[in-house]
């Protein structure tokens, strides 16, 4: 199976910039780069992408949007991968399919437009925009920038309770009588 190498490009016209960047094909998983996050597509042909966006904004709010990623609900769209860009740049990112079959092309795209318009919870940990499209291309949700982030707050979490011991500790041994 021939595997794309992951490209960066803008969403543009400008024939400079198609050339740095292999077309997407239908199935094909794009990661766009906003500012504070990654946010994923999936490609369904003819510079249309499906992805989620939050229930209680204009799309064109939605696309820059972090309060995207802490919304309960989203819906499913279809939009154009240049607006959905916007000025942000993308890649396609097929990585999983190293792990993970993909389905067949077909029943990716007929999954996608089934839920085309439909609304959706989410869940930044559990059920995101990457655990969206992975569903669709892989027939299982996968998001590696989920597990990061409940890596991190495990972590965190960790580091508290291991400061919290000591402070605790330190306490006792200071009100000790002897």
């Amino acid at each position: 199976m021939d595997k794309q190498q992951p490209n960066f490009a803008m969403a543009s016209n400008d024939p400079e910039l198609s050339d740095l960047s292999n077309d997407p094909q239908p199935g094909d998983l794009i990661e766009i780069f906003r500012p504070a996050y990654q946010h994923w597509a999936l490609y369904l042909g003819d510079g249309y992408i499906i992805n989620l966006t939050p229930v209680d904004e204009s799309q064109a709010a939605a696309m820059s949007s972090v309060k995207s990623v802490f919304s309960r609900k989203a819906v499913v769209r279809m939009q154009l991968l240049k607006d959905v860009v916007g000025n942000d740049s993308y890649r396609i990112n097929n990585k999983y399919d190293d792990n993970h079959t993909p389905l067949p092309i077909c029943e990716i795209i007929q999954r996608a437009q089934i839920l085309i318009d439909q609304e959706v919870s989410y869940d930044l940990l559990g059920s995101n925009c990457e655990h969206f499209v992975t569903l669709l291309r892989y027939g299982e949700g996968v998001s590696e920038q989920a597990s990061r982030a409940i890596g991190a707050i495990s972590l965190v979490t960790a580091a508290a309770s291991a400061f919290s011991v000591l402070g605790l500790i330190n306490t006792r041994s200071r009100n000790r009588p002897f």
